[in-house]
């Protein structure tokens, strides 16, 4: 059957005709673009702001119940030019990371007694449950007559804060490791230290790392109480200063470097959660 060849007018018509099908396409595009999505998100936050510092130049939002965001924006850039910021932030973070890091070391020392230990659990767990139960801020009065009130007591109140989600965490995964693995390491003719080593405290990161958010949280929390007990510095003493002379801009400046710091600071435990974690098959990685 002989080919068909393929005129040059019509050739001249598919030519057009594609071009035309393009430039529809493109235009289609055109019509259906959408704002990327983090361009919304950024939205709903700078129309609020906007909103709020409108209503504070009215007057509708006095400064006395909330500043508006330029004087905030203002009172901010003059404590980091000043130094004053930088001064106090520095007080805050060492007394969070102290009382943390014991706290952490506290609990993780007594979850591998029990976890590890049916005799460490009957004579541990009890005690722990029990100071478990007393709030931290109860036993403020108590720490005050026995340690005074400097650096040891609030120290003190964030290591009681930030014990016990570390421990009950760990307790709980070293507890729970699947009885497949133990069978399986068992099998391997592994010894208890190496079943211990290459099984149970691997396994058990998981919830180590649950227990160290939620420690973190905590610190936080007790820091904002123990700043306010006889201190002449750190962003909590800042903020029950700015309280007295109601500097509603400072009190806010304060919650902002709170919640700032504490997203770092997870954001630093969840990174090194994930290369520590970065074996487990489930994982998820970007």
């Amino acid at each position: 059957m002989p080919e068909r060849t393929l005129d040059p007018a019509d050739a001249g018509f598919l030519i057009v005709s594609k071009a035309g099908q393009v430039d529809a396409a493109s235009r289609s595009g055109h019509r259906h673009w959408r704002v990327p999505a983090f361009i919304v998100r950024l939205l709903s936050p700078l129309v609020l702001l906007l909103l709020w510092e409108l209503a504070s130049q009215t007057g509708l939002l006095p400064a006395r119940v909330i500043a508006a965001p330029s004087q905030i924006g203002g009172t901010l850039w003059a404590m980091i030019a000043s130094g004053e910021l930088g001064r106090h932030l520095w007080v805050s973070l060492q007394r969070a990371l102290l009382g943390l890091s014991i706290g952490v070391s506290i609990g993780v020392v007594a979850a591998l007694i029990t976890g590890l230990s049916r005799r460490g659990e009957v004579i541990l767990d009890s005690p722990m449950q029990m100071l478990r139960t007393i709030p931290s801020l109860a036993l403020v009065p108590l720490f005050i007559l026995w340690f005074g009130i400097g650096e040891f007591t609030k120290v003190a109140l964030i290591v009681t804060g930030t014990t016990f989600p570390v421990y009950l965490n760990l307790f709980s995964g070293i507890r729970n490791i699947d009885p497949k693995l133990i069978e399986a390491a068992n099998t391997l003719g592994l010894s208890r230290r190496e079943l211990i080593w290459h099984v149970i405290l691997p396994g058990s990161l998981p919830s180590f790392f649950v227990g160290l958010r939620y420690s973190l949280g905590i610190s936080w929390l007790a820091l904002v109480f123990v700043e306010q007990i006889n201190t002449t510095a750190g962003i909590g003493y800042l903020a029950s200063d700015a309280r007295d002379f109601m500097r509603t801009d400072v009190i806010v400046i304060c919650l902002l470097i709170y919640s700032v710091l504490g997203l770092v600071i997870d954001g630093i435990i969840r990174t090194l959660e994930r290369y520590a974690l970065a074996w487990r098959p489930t994982f998820v990685r970007n």
